[in-house]
C-alpha cells in the first residue's frame, strides 16, 4: 500500500474508510468533544488538543507555517473502534525553505463515525528543522515573527 492523497482530510479518509461516516469538511470527521494528541511534541508545540475549537485554532495555526504537500498512505492496522495507520507526509517549512519529510504513526479511536481520539507519534527533529529550530517553531506557533 502507497497511496497518495493531496490533504491530510483526504488521508484520513482514505485510511479510515466505510468507518468514517462525515460529512465533506475537515470539521465533520471529528467529534465536538475530540482529543488530539502529540506525546512527542517539542517545547513551545501542544502536546494535547481538547475540543474541535482547539484543533481548528492549531491547524490555523500550522498554516502559515508548514507547506504539506503530498501524503502517502503506507499501512493500516484496523481494530473495533480504534485504527492504527502509517503514513508520511513531504512539505517544507514556510519561512525557511527546509524540507519537512515526516513520517508518522497514528492511533485513532471512532465514536459514531467520526474521530474522537487522535494521538500523532511523530519525529519532532523534522519539525524544529524545518521550522528553524525550537525557538524558531515555538515562535511561529504562538504567531510572533522570527528573523530565519
Amino acid at each position: 500500500m502507497n497511496d497518495k492523497f493531496d490533504s491530510f482530510s483526504g488521508l484520513l479518509r482514505g485510511a479510515l474508510g466505510d468507518r468514517l461516516d462525515a460529512g465533506p469538511e475537515m470539521v465533520d470527521l471529528f467529534c465536538e468533544d475530540v482529543l488530539f494528541e502529540f506525546p512527542y511534541a517539542p517545547e513551545g508545540l501542544p502536546r494535547r488538543l481538547e475540543g474541535l475549537a482547539a484543533l481548528a485554532d492549531h491547524l490555523a495555526r500550522l498554516g502559515p507555517m508548514l507547506h504539506l504537500g503530498e501524503f502517502t498512505l503506507h499501512a493500516v492496522h484496523p481494530a473495533d473502534e480504534t485504527v492504527v495507520f502509517e503514513f508520511s507526509c513531504r512539505g517544507e517549512g514556510i519561512a525557511t525553505g527546509l524540507p519537512y519529510d515526516q513520517d508518522y504513526i497514528s492511533v485513532v479511536t471512532l465514536r459514531e463515525g467520526r474521530i474522537a481520539r487522535y494521538r500523532d507519534y511523530w519525529n519532532p527533529l523534522v519539525a524544529v528543522h524545518a521550522l528553524g529550530g525550537a525557538e524558531a517553531a515555538a515562535k511561529a506557533y504562538a504567531g510572533e515573527a522570527t528573523n530565519v
